[in-house]
């Protein structure tokens, strides 16, 4: 093994996995960037994450092999970036490469002149020329000879790219007022798009988009626009009964690799899960189906066990590959750990194995669909779907429905006991402040919707580890990571926006105004560090590092909602929650500076849609006044959580306190000795009610 690099000290799992390598890594920092300066070489600036599959392929075949890391040792100073620990860096040179390709993804292969500005950009690039692309060995003589040859050139393309980024983040107002017209223009926009068949939006490969989804179903709630409701369920059914889905174990894999939903990409990350888990809250909520509670529980539940760190934070991902045996930890293969054969299962299951097999579509030679095998990895190998229903299988095999389900029940708890021996994938245990936000929101709808007290529970568990370990009451400032005892990096708008929502949902389901305090406090922060006084909107950095060369703003919600969708969103919610009017003012402003992509590819922003549903349908305010543990009021709470109602403020208070409360609601209740609610719109109360059949009705 060679001597380790400089990544050795590095908490990042990512940068760990590459310390033994003959490259010699840097850090992203000040050493790298004079080393660059001081001997007048390029930058190769290689950005990925922990359970990136093909970033594991790219160590392997290039920076794991002497001769090439000998090469790169001598052209350049090399420079590894976890994207996760570093979304800020991770954010310019993406958009230089898409600038460039017109298409991005991890690894992200990066080459910068020695003032960090990128003249060439590619993602996984094999050590030789194959799949039609150049190989790395040849690349990078090819680019030092321009480095040495054309340096002009060089130089004056990175600068291009760099002005064409800052042109691109720059947002536009397209109109004065706002509209509802961008709403179902948006709703057209995904109807174009939607696969009828199979749900989800476009061809193969095909990404869970959970902000498509929150926006297609406030446009129900909007307009009773049925079809984008069906668009919704149809896409968690078929993504539910896909191999996407861990039929075993819970949680979702970050992508199919076919439109089917059938053969993922096996990673598993926090953001999903936490996304996800709370569209199928909202389907329950809608139809009533049980079906869609099952699914939430089965999320958390896996979140839980896998994914929580005994402090209460929640753990970043899980790798997408894992080991084939035991004895042999390096020989890794995606899936492993999640795929089966035939004969294992016939094996396992002995005569119930036949029904098993027929429901979840295993068969002999594999059950991998046609051309979504490439790399022929999955031959001979299943991967768990619903293939038919039970009363399909109950009929075929003329067993009862609850015969055949207690066979598939049984069926799970053997196999998932047998993979648990299995080499299971790597776990990447570092924390991250937004993604905690959003599971903690996760946690906190799931408990006020299915009652369940140990979601409340991991909720504050997570927001407490991050306000203790990440935020410094101080100033009131945010870090991004959190591992192996180190909270470290300056937090993102992202780290805000997104752990202020967990906040935020969070009071709504407790009450603690602990945490409503800290999130004003945080959003203080927020407006004073991100907020474009001049332009409105947020940047997503801070501008205090210098070496993030382009203050960006980012406004397509793709996996992940931007952070200028949800800092908006919680300035609504903030002005409706404690009367601040400037924050609905600044908030509405700044949906107006994204207003011209909004008029033209609402596509493209759906959760900035859900903020404009919300500004332009402003919320019912709800106040429960009443004693601790009073029955009457957890009656008139149930009634509100069990309604899918996206554009309310939910306040529940002592009235013997409410003077005291930062919300709105201390100039409203009145201290009578019953409970009481009262139901606003606009900080205008109708007369306060006392019984259930009253509030039922005011709702």
């Amino acid at each position: 093994m060679s001597k380790p690099n400089r990544l050795i000290n590095e908490k990042s799992p990512y940068l760990l996995q590459h310390a033994q390598n003959p490259v010699d890594w840097y850090p992203w920092g000040e050493e790298a960037f004079k080393k660059a300066k001081d001997e007048d070489k390029p930058i190769f600036l290689s950005i990925g994450y922990s359970t990136c599959y093909w970033c594991h392929v790219m160590e392997r075949e290039v920076f794991e092999v002497d001769a090439i890391a000998e090469e790169m040792n001598r052209i350049f100073v090399n420079i590894k970036v976890d994207r996760e620990e570093r979304p800020d860096v991770d954010r310019v040179y993406m958009s230089a490469l898409q600038a460039m390709t017109g298409s991005g993804g991890w690894p992200m292969s990066m080459f910068l002149t020695n003032d960090l500005k990128p003249f060439y950009g590619a993602t996984y690039v094999p050590p030789t020329s194959k799949f039609g692309l150049p190989g790395f060995e040849d690349l990078i003589h090819q680019l030092e000879q321009a480095w040495l040859t054309r340096r002009s050139e060089v130089v004056e393309s990175g600068e291009n790219i760099l002005n064409h980024i800052r042109e691109a983040s720059q947002n536009e107002a397209g109109v004065d007022e706002l509209s509802a017209e961008m709403l179902t223009k948006g709703a057209q926009q995904f109807k174009n798009g939607f696969d009828e068949e199979y749900g989800g939006f476009g061809g193969a490969p095909k990404f869970p988009r959970p902000p498509g989804l929150n926006f297609l179903m406030r446009a129900y709630n909007r307009f009773d626009d049925s079809e984008s409701l069906q668009m919704v369920i149809r896409t968690l059914l078929q993504m539910g009964k896909g191999g996407m889905y861990d039929h075993l174990g819970g949680g979702f894999h970050r992508y199919s690799v076919d439109r089917y939903w059938r053969v993922p990409h096996f990673e598993k990350m926090l953001y999903d899960q936490a996304q996800l888990a709370v569209n199928y809250l909202e389907a329950y909520q809608v139809t009533g189906d049980t079906y869609f509670a099952d699914i939430v529980n089965e999320v958390l539940g896996y979140v839980e066990r896998v994914l929580r760190s005994p402090e209460g934070g929640f753990y970043s991902a899980e790798d997408a590959e894992s080991a084939l045996t035991a004895e042999d930890p390096k020989d890794k293969e995606e899936g492993a750990c999640y795929v089966w054969s035939r004969k294992e299962i016939d094996e396992l299951l002995g005569d119930d194995a036949e029904i098993f097999n027929y429901y979840y579509g295993v068969n002999e030679y594999g059950n991998a669909p046609q051309g979504s095998d490439p790399h022929s990895v999955f031959v001979e190998k299943n991967i768990l779907y619903r293939a038919h229903s039970v009363s399909e299988t109950s009929n075929k095999f003329e067993r009862s429905t609850d015969e055949v389900s207690r066979i598939l029940e049984e069926g799970r708890k053997t196999l998932f006991a047998v993979r648990l021996k299995r080499p299971l994938p790597h776990l990447d245990d570092k924390i991250l402040t937004n993604w905690n936000g959003l599971m903690i929101s996760a946690f906190a709808k799931s408990y006020r919707v299915l009652g369940n007290s140990a979601f409340l529970k991991q909720a504050a568990g997570s927001a407490d580890f991050i306000l203790n370990h990440l935020c410094r009451d101080i100033d009131n400032t945010l870090l991004h990571r959190f591992r192996d005892g180190e909270a470290k990096i300056e937090g993102t708008l992202e780290d805000y926006a997104f752990f202020v929502q967990g906040l935020l949902d969070l009071y709504e389901s407790c009450f603690d105004e602990k945490y409503l305090e800290k999130a004003v406090l945080l959003t203080e922060t927020m407006l004073r560090d991100f907020y474009d006084e001049e332009g409105s909107g947020f940047f997503d950095t801070s501008g205090k590092d210098e070496s993030i060369l382009v203050r960006t703003k980012e406004d397509y919600d793709s996996a992940e909602p931007t952070g200028n969708s949800i800092a908006i969103m919680n300035l609504l919610r903030l002005s409706f929650l404690t009367g601040r009017n400037q924050w609905y003012d600044k908030a509405y402003s700044s949906i107006v500076a994204f207003s011209a992509k909004l008029e033209k590819m609402p596509y493209a922003m759906p959760q900035m849609l859900v903020a404009l549903e919300y500004a332009l349908n402003k919320p019912k305010q709800i106040i429960i006044a009443g004693k601790e543990n009073d029955m009457t009021a957890e009656y008139m709470l149930r009634e509100v959580y069990k309604r899918f109602m996206p554009n309310k403020i939910l306040v529940m208070l002592d009235p013997a306190k409410a003077a005291q409360s930062l919300t709105f609601a201390s100039s409203v209740v009145i201290n009578e000795p019953v409970t009481t609610a009262y139901v606003c719109e606009n900080f205008a109360c109708r007369l306060p009610v006392e019984t259930i059949e009253e509030f039922i009705e005011l709702l």
